[in-house]
C-alpha cells in the first residue's frame, strides 16, 4: 500500500533515473515478485504449475510485469537523466506491437558499447522471462539492432475465454 510520503513500488523500465540499489529496494523487489507469484497461484486455477504462467493481471499490465521480472532477476536497467540522455547500460521497456506485448531493448549512453553487449544482455533478459512463462521472440530492427518482443503465451485469456488486453 502506498501513502503520500511513500509512492509505492514501481519496477524499473529503463526510462528515468536509475533505481537506488539498496536493501530497501531489494526487499521491495522481492515482495513484489512474491506478490506476483501469489497472484499466479490464485488466478491460474487449472494449470499444473500455476506459477509458470503469467496471470491475467500481468497481461493487463505487461510492461510493469516484465519490468518486475527483469529487475527481480538482477539484470541491469538502462536509465536517463533529467533531459532524457542515457546514463546507464541495460534493458529498456516500452509497449510492444501487440496490446499485451512488451518491447525489450538493450541501450546505453553514447560510446558505452551497448550495441556490442546487446546480444548477451537480451539473451539474459529472454532467459529470465522464459523461466517465468513469457513467450519471447528476438528481432532485428533499425541499424540491425536486436530487440525482444515479449507476450504472455498464446495470449492470456480471462475466465470468459476472451483475450485480455491493456
Amino acid at each position: 500500500m502506498s501513502t503520500e510520503n511513500d509512492p509505492g513500488f514501481d519496477p524499473a523500465t529503463g526510462d528515468g533515473p536509475a533505481p537506488v540499489a539498496d536493501g530497501r529496494r531489494a526487499a521491495s523487489v522481492r515482495t513484489a515478485l512474491e506478490g506476483m507469484l501469489q497472484i499466479r497461484r490464485l488466478t491460474n486455477v487449472g494449470h499444473d504449475a500455476p506459477e509458470s504462467v503469467p496471470a491475467p493481471w500481468e497481461a493487463n499490465r505487461p510492461v510493469r510485469a516484465v519490468a518486475l521480472a527483469l529487475e527481480a532477476a538482477g539484470l541491469p536497467v538502462s536509465a536517463t537523466d533529467a533531459v532524457g540522455l542515457r546514463t546507464a547500460t541495460g534493458y529498456r521497456l516500452r509497449p510492444g506491437e501487440a496490446a499485451d506485448g512488451v518491447r525489450v531493448e538493450w541501450l546505453g549512453p553514447p560510446g558505452s558499447g551497448a550495441a556490442r553487449t546487446e546480444e548477451d544482455g537480451l539473451e539474459r533478459c529472454a532467459t529470465a522471462l522464459r523461466e517465468l512463462g513469457w513467450t519471447v521472440l528476438v528481432y532485428r530492427g533499425a541499424r540491425r539492432r536486436r530487440f525482444l518482443e515479449v507476450e504472455p503465451p498464446g495470449g492470456a485469456r480471462g475466465p470468459d475465454g476472451r483475450r485480455l488486453v491493456v
